[in-house]
């Protein structure tokens, strides 16, 4: 069955589960989700004084994705994606931001190296901004290159709240030096999974456990602002080099795309620059991660740029690529199948040693049909992974990552960038990112330096593990 009849066959199965967070954790009996008692909201936050460069407002819309599919969810400024921020870096800036959502919220500044404070996440000790509430964040934003800006509340067992909702868009922190624009045209798409449910799914397909727990299946998926076919082409001439800005803002899926004819060149992975660019027929990005890509329009014709994933394109994931004074149906090409390998665009021999090594297992327990899983980190969900550990400022720290389950994650670092050194067997260096995929049963290793003092969140970005204790807090001495 496709994924769009999957996600409409199955309720949502809450059972005696109260989606209030604060009773919800005590009917589950899960000591390793975070309660709202637990948050930190400073008194003050020392703001500087002046007026604002950017306001933005969190209020609910109906987003139509296609004639007839209509949701409703919370958005910024009325759009989805929200307005995109382009920022100056080292340029100190100010962000109002007004909370229409109806419930208690804030934003990240998601890849951006701030004060704990100023990144938008409670267990840093970041406030929240209550219902009608408004709140001004000021920072000076570095590093340059692809970020993007998210909500950070927790969702726990409402879709309809956070990264499950249409609060999202991109921030482009613009070089102090200036944008070389070695490109044309410059394109910005964000990947998003719209009107999920929570489903068993040992009732849908063999191969979960039968005592694995609900997960989110979803019945429409969007490759900008509408579904496939439904929108406004991206209207292309022959010889351009169309620079693409790309984002999985989706709460807990990965995504792959490809666009038919057409080939990929890869400048950057979540914003950073890569040591070796690599031109792929396949992008994937987990949840969270971003690619900045080059494409050649040669090849005049009417095309599919969309996901590879048969299901996902069906519900909607894609955009059509239409070159001037062309017609026809739009073509999809299936691409040969690939392996994603981030040692494509690394540079060749080890990374520097670390001054310490710290083992990290990320494990499941399933919480049986009809329930929901919990996640830990060596055997402990949060809050009681707060802290995870402890660095010192200026040390370098490795952390050897296994993933023993069967699921795919996304594990983010905030406030910092880190080194990929290891994936599988593979030893890499010089590719820097904020956010790793680890498929289902995978091990890697990456490097950050401790360099940006205050309470620093690691944590898988599919909404759903985070939920469900997938989170530590790292600690400076």
């Amino acid at each position: 069955m496709p994924s769009s009849r999957l996600a409409s066959t199955f309720g949502v199965m809450h059972g005696a589960f109260d989606p209030n967070r604060r009773n919800f954790l005590k009917t589950a009996g899960k000591a390793g989700l975070a309660s709202a008692g637990s948050l930190l909201v400073p008194a003050s936050l020392g703001f500087a004084q002046g007026g604002v460069d950017h306001s933005i407002r969190i209020a609910p819309i109906s987003h139509e994705l296609a004639p007839g599919k209509v949701v409703k969810t919370t958005a910024y400024n009325g759009s989805v994606p929200g307005p995109v921020l382009r920022l100056r870096e080292g340029k100190p800036v100010r962000i109002d931001v007004i909370n229409g959502s109806g419930y208690p919220n804030l934003i990240h500044w998601h890849g951006l190296y701030l004060p704990a404070d100023q990144d938008g996440s409670t267990e840093e000790g970041s406030p929240v901004i209550q219902p009608g509430q408004s709140l001004t964040y000021a920072f000076t934003p570095k590093p340059a290159g692809t970020r993007w800006y998210h909500s950070h509340a927790m969702a726990m067992t409402d879709l309809s709240k956070s990264t499950y909702s249409g609060e999202f868009g991109f921030l482009v922190v613009e070089p102090a030096a200036g944008d070389p624009g070695r490109y044309d045209r410059e394109v910005l798409l964000a990947a998003h999974h719209w009107d999920g449910t929570w489903v068993s799914m040992q009732d849908i397909h063999k191969g979960p456990p039968p005592d694995n727990g609900l997960e989110v299946m979803y019945r429409a998926a969007t490759l900008g602002e509408r579904m496939l076919g439904h929108g406004e082409p991206l209207r292309v001439r022959q010889g351009e080099h169309a620079l693409f800005r790309l984002l999985n803002a989706s709460a807990s899926m990965g995504i792959s795309l490809a666009m038919s004819g057409h080939r990929f060149r890869v400048i950057a992975l979540d914003g950073n620059p890569v040591p070796t660019q690599a031109t792929v027929d396949v992008l994937k990005l987990d949840a969270a991660e971003r690619a900045d890509v080059i494409v050649e329009m040669d090849n005049p014709g009417i095309w599919v740029f969309g996901s590879t994933d048969d299901d996902d394109r069906n519900m909607g994931m894609g955009i059509v690529v239409e070159y001037e004074n062309r017609g026809g149906d739009p073509q999809w090409i299936k691409p040969s199948r690939t392996t994603w390998d981030y040692a494509l665009f690394a540079a060749k021999g080890a990374a520097a040693q670390p001054d310490e090594t710290i083992k990290l297992k990320f494990e499941k327990i399933a919480g049986g049909r009809g329930g929901y899983n919990r996640w830990t980190i060596n055997g402990k969900s949060w809050p009681e992974t707060s802290p995870l550990f402890t660095v010192r400022r200026g040390k370098r720290y490795r952390l050897i990552m296994d993933n023993h389950s069967g699921d795919e994650h996304p594990v983010h670092l905030h406030r910092h960038t880190f080194e990929v050194t290891k994936v599988g067997d593979k030893i890499l260096s010089g590719l820097m990112k904020d956010t790793i995929s680890m498929p289902r049963f995978s091990q890697a290793e990456i490097d950050f330096v401790a360099d940006d003092p205050g309470p620093t969140l690691f944590h898988c970005h599919h909404q759903d593990h985070m939920d469900e204790g997938f989170a530590g807090l790292i600690t400076y001495a």
